[in-house]
């Protein structure tokens, strides 16, 4: 790096002002100049319909048009209208741990987009101190006594756009990082929503299962008391109590997971373990008629990762203008100044005296050899600048695959719902003409027994599908970009 002094002067006079203010004119006026790329958004070819293969073709060949509003619009107050579930969100995004780092990352990167911005202004430092000491001159002592200051002003001239540049990148990172955090409120509305389905659906099988155990319980003491009597016999009353075996070991497991599950939504909410409130049970929670996906164009300026990986791809860019500016010279203005004011006193006389100083020059910087240095940062920029490329166009792919799978699978969990509650309903007459056979004589109760197994499995299956539905509803509203409204 060769540096060449252009000029240091030590008296100031009206013309050497005007010279100085002259060149720092100029320099301005020359700074507008930028070099590297400048960022214009990727074209990116979208579908024009969401993949749905349930609906889709359905609705191509009615000619009805994919509608304009879209479920992720609404408020995640307004989708999930369980109270004891909205006040869960709430103190989520109040105390959740992961929502506070976000925020804070947003409070470092506003204080490093001030950072880097100072690159772009004058920097200005002062110094002052004092002496107060003896001499001798003559045999005779004397006390002297010295002020000290000074000030020193450097402003580097962004000819190049260097610092500009990357006070772009640094704005961009802030955006970035605003991105992300409203990313991470998508993500904890979903999941508290989520977990707090799966917890009602836990909640639901758990009641099936005790219900299971009462009506066992009494038909094992029914079958006891028609052994007593003659009509059954003990093959009888082993069968009724599988069924109440069964039962029993499934309360345990359900129990476990249902408590699990609490101490995971209480960390989710920012709170130590403890049991979780529930609002309306699962199966008078409201289910939306109908969920329209929106326009496929506008889920691009909806989700928050696809905004925050575009964020990311300026700052990248910006920086290619940062590794480029390096090879042309650095041009600094300095200047300093100061003095020294001091008392001298021999014997009875007072001597005081006054010493001015300054001085302004005009530096410049030029790059003479590196080593390869300044070109593989350029390469290296330009690299990060084709990965972040790469990652937004691949955050926009993973987004209308996370909406192609919702829609699959919400109408899909719809159709399996519907289909159980059919087959518990089959089921249940079934187990009741069984019973009404048996108790006539015409039937065993093993026929009893496997329609009472049946019907225990079903109605747990029953309730996972329950479960399963609201739950794609949640994921559905994430994948189209809801739930980060504040």
């Amino acid at each position: 790096m060769g540096v060449a002094p252009i000029f240091d002067r030590g008296l100031m006079n009206s013309s050497s002002i005007r010279g100085r203010f002259t060149i720092l004119l100029l320099g301005l006026l020359v700074s507008g100049c930028t070099v590297g790329p400048h960022y214009r958004k990727p074209v990116v070819q979208i579908p024009d319909a969401y993949h749905d293969p349930t609906n889709q073709a359905t609705e191509e060949a009615a000619g009805v048009q994919p509608q304009a509003p879209s479920y992720a619009d609404l408020p995640w107050w307004e989708v999930f209208q369980d109270p004891a579930l909205q006040k869960l969100i709430q103190q989520a995004l109040a105390h959740n741990y992961d929502l506070q780092i976000a925020t804070e990352r947003i409070n470092a990167a506003r204080a490093q987009v001030v950072i880097t911005r100072a690159d772009q202004f004058p920097q200005v430092t002062a110094d002052a101190g004092g002496t107060d000491g003896r001499f001798f001159q003559g045999g005779f002592a004397s006390r002297a006594k010295y002020a000290i200051y000074a000030a020193d002003a450097t402003f580097q001239l962004d000819l190049w756009g260097k610092y500009r540049r990357a006070t772009e990148a640094a704005r961009a990172q802030l955006l970035g990082t605003e991105y992300a955090q409203k990313t991470t409120i998508l993500t904890l509305v979903s999941d508290t929503a989520s977990d707090y389905f799966a917890l009602l659906a836990l909640d639901l099988q758990l009641q099936i299962t005790r219900g299971t155990i009462a009506n066992q319980q009494d038909a094992v003491k029914l079958t006891n008391l028609r052994m007593e009597h003659g009509v059954a016999t003990k093959l009888d009353v082993l069968q009724a109590q599988q069924v109440l075996d069964t039962a029993n070991a499934q309360l345990p497991e359900l129990e476990r997971e249902i408590g699990q599950l609490e101490d995971a939504i209480s960390i989710l909410v920012g709170d130590f373990p403890r049991a979780v409130a529930r609002g309306k049970p699962l199966v008078e929670q409201p289910l939306p008629p109908g969920i329209p996906a929106g326009l496929p164009s506008a889920l691009l300026a909806r989700r928050p990762d696809i905004s925050q990986a575009e964020q990311n791809l300026i700052a990248a860019n910006a920086e290619i203008g940062v590794a480029k500016a390096a090879f042309f010279p650095q041009v600094a203005l300095t200047g300093s100044g100061g003095g020294a004011a001091g008392q001298a006193t021999l014997l009875s006389s007072m001597i005081s005296s006054t010493v001015g100083i300054w001085s302004y020059g005009l530096n410049i910087a030029q790059p003479i050899f590196e080593a390869g240095r300044l070109r593989g940062n350029v390469r290296l920029a330009e690299s990060q600048q084709r990965q972040q490329l790469i990652a937004y166009q691949q955050a926009i792919r993973w987004a209308f695959r996370d909406v192609s799978d919702a829609l699959i699978g919400h109408d899909k969990y719809h159709d399996v719902r519907q289909k159980q509650e059919v087959m518990v309903n089959d089921l249940q007459e079934s187990v009741e003409m069984s019973l009404m056979r048996y108790r006539g004589g015409i039937a065993t109760y093993l026929e009893v027994l496997d329609g009472q197994r049946s019907l225990f499995n079903a109605e747990l299956t029953l309730a996972q599908a329950r479960g399963n539905e609201y739950q794609s509803v949640v994921q559905l509203y994430k994948a189209l970009g809801g739930g980060w409204q504040k």
